[in-house]
C-alpha cells in the first residue's frame, strides 16, 4: 500500500546538487596528501590528474590560473599537499576537487621504488647496451605477449597484417596490470621461450597511470625479459611511459604499434626492393645478351667455312701460279736477251768469222792453236782450219828467204 506521507523522491539533478553543497559546506579548508598519477594538461592550459595513496585515489582539477602560481611544473610521481572546493561535478555525479594550492612534498612511494629498483638492477648489468642483441630482419614467427582483451592487441595485429601479411603471428596471453600480473607476464615470456617457435617477441600493452603499469616495473619481469633467448621489444604504454621492462628488453618502442612495425618487415617495402633487383636483374641479363649476341656476330663473321677457305687457298695457289709463271717468263726473256747480247758478242770475236776473211788456223791433230813459228818442227802434222774446211798438212824443212837481189 502506497506510503501517503513519504518525502517525493529526488531527481538525479537534485541528488547531485545537495551532495555538492554537503560537499562544499562540509569538507571546506581541508588539506590533503597524496601522489600525482595520470597527469594530463589540456588545450585550454587546464590540468587533470588522480591523487592516491596505497588504497584509494580522488580525481583533481587544477585550472590554469592557479597551475601559473606553482614554483614547479607537476608531474606523474610527484607527492604532494593540496587544498581547494571538494565537490561533485554534476553533469557525471564525479567526486573531485578544484584545487587552490599546492605544496609539493616530493616523489611518491611508487616512484622511489621504481628508482631504486631500476639502479639495482642497472649495477648489476641487466640494462648494459652490449648484452642487447638485433632483432632479426625477416622473422619466421612473430610472438605476443599481452592481454587478449587489449586494445594494443589489435594495434599490434592490425600493423603486422599491413606491413607482414605473411608472417604467422602467436599470442601468449597475459593478464597485463593488477595484483599478480606480474607473474603471469613473466609466465608467458618462458611459455614463448619454452615453445620456441617465435623469432621474436613483442611485450606490450596500451597506456595508463604509473599503478597501470607496474607490473612491467617489477623485478621477476625485467629478469625474465633479460633473460629471454628470443629477442625482444617492448611497447609498453605511451611514448613518455618508461618502464623497467622497456630498459630489459634488447630494444624500447615508445608505442605497442611502434613495437610491431620494428618487429616485422615492411611488406611493401621488400616487394619495392624485390622489384627493384629484379629490374636490376633483368637489364644486367639484358646487356650481357646483347653483348653475347654482338660477340657472335663478329666470331661469326671471322668463322668461315672449310670449302670457302679452300677455295680461297686454291685462289690465292692460283695467283701465285700465275705471278710464278709470269716470273718465270719474265726471267726466261732476260736470261734470253743476256744469251743473245752474249752470242752477238762471242760472234763477234770468234775467230771463225775472221777466217771468213781469208786467214786460218793453225792446230795440232789434238786441237791445240798454235800462234807461233816456233811451236813448229820439221815433219810436223798439223791441221789447217779454213773458213770452208780444213785440211791436214806436214811441215817441210824450213826455207829461209832468198835475197832478191842474189
Amino acid at each position: 500500500m502506497t506510503d501517503l506521507f513519504s518525502p517525493a523522491p529526488l531527481t538525479v539533478s537534485e541528488l547531485n546538487a545537495i551532495a555538492r553543497q554537503i560537499l562544499e559546506n562540509q569538507l571546506d579548508g581541508l588539506w590533503i596528501s597524496g601522489e600525482i598519477s595520470n597527469l594530463t594538461r589540456a588545450t585550454s592550459g587546464h590540468y587533470y590528474f588522480a591523487l592516491k595513496d596505497a588504497t584509494a585515489q580522488v580525481r583533481c582539477a587544477l585550472f590554469r590560473h592557479t597551475a601559473a602560481r606553482l614554483a614547479t611544473p607537476l608531474k606523474d610521481g610527484d607527492h604532494i599537499e593540496l587544498t581547494g572546493k571538494i565537490s561533485i561535478y554534476e553533469a557525471r555525479g564525479e567526486y573531485q576537487i578544484t584545487v587552490n594550492d599546492i605544496r609539493t612534498l616530493g616523489l611518491g612511494d611508487l616512484y622511489l621504488r621504481y628508482e631504486k629498483l631500476k639502479n639495482t638492477l642497472q649495477n648489476e648489468g641487466l640494462f648494459d647496451q652490449t648484452r642487447k642483441r638485433r632483432l632479426p630482419e625477416n622473422p619466421r614467427t612473430i610472438g605476443i605477449v599481452t592481454s587478449l582483451a587489449a586494445a594494443a592487441l589489435r594495434d599490434v595485429l592490425t600493423t603486422l597484417k599491413r606491413r607482414a601479411p605473411h608472417i604467422p603471428i602467436i599470442v601468449y596471453p597475459t593478464a597485463v596490470q593488477g595484483s599478480g600480473s606480474e607473474y603471469q607476464i613473466a609466465q608467458a615470456i618462458e611459455s614463448a621461450n619454452k615453445h620456441a617457435q617465435a623469432d621474436v617477441l613483442i611485450i606490450c600493452r596500451g597506456g595508463g597511470s604509473m599503478e597501470d603499469l607496474w607490473a612491467f616495473n617489477e623485478e621477476i619481469v625485467a629478469q625474465t625479459i633479460a633473460a629471454s633467448p628470443i629477442p625482444t621489444v617492448s611497447g609498453v604504454g605511451h611514448e613518455t611511459d618508461f618502464t623497467l621492462a622497456d630498459f630489459a628488453a634488447d630494444l624500447r618502442a615508445p608505442t605497442p604499434t611502434a613495437a610491431a612495425e620494428l618487429a616485422s618487415p615492411n611488406f611493401a617495402e621488400t616487394q619495392r626492393k624485390i622489384k627493384q633487383l629484379h629490374e636490376k636483374l633483368h637489364h644486367s641479363l639484358q646487356q650481357r645478351y646483347q653483348n653475347a649476341s654482338q660477340k657472335l656476330d663478329f666470331l661469326n663473321k671471322q668463322l668461315r667455312h672449310p670449302r670457302e677457305k679452300l677455295n680461297s687457298q686454291k685462289q690465292q695457289i692460283t695467283q701465285f701460279q700465275a705471278a710464278l709463271n709470269q716470273q718465270i717468263q719474265h726471267t726466261l726473256a732476260q736470261q734470253h736477251a743476256r744469251l743473245q747480247h752474249s752470242t752477238a758478242v762471242l760472234h763477234a770475236l770468234s775467230p771463225y768469222n775472221i777466217l771468213q776473211r781469208g786467214y786460218s788456223m793453225v792446230q795440232t791433230p789434238r786441237g791445240e792453236l798454235i800462234t807461233s813459228a816456233a811451236q813448229l818442227k820439221a815433219g810436223q802434222k798439223v791441221r789447217l782450219i779454213f773458213a770452208d774446211g780444213e785440211r791436214d798438212v806436214r811441215v817441210e824443212k824450213t826455207q829461209h828467204n832468198l835475197d832478191l837481189f842474189d
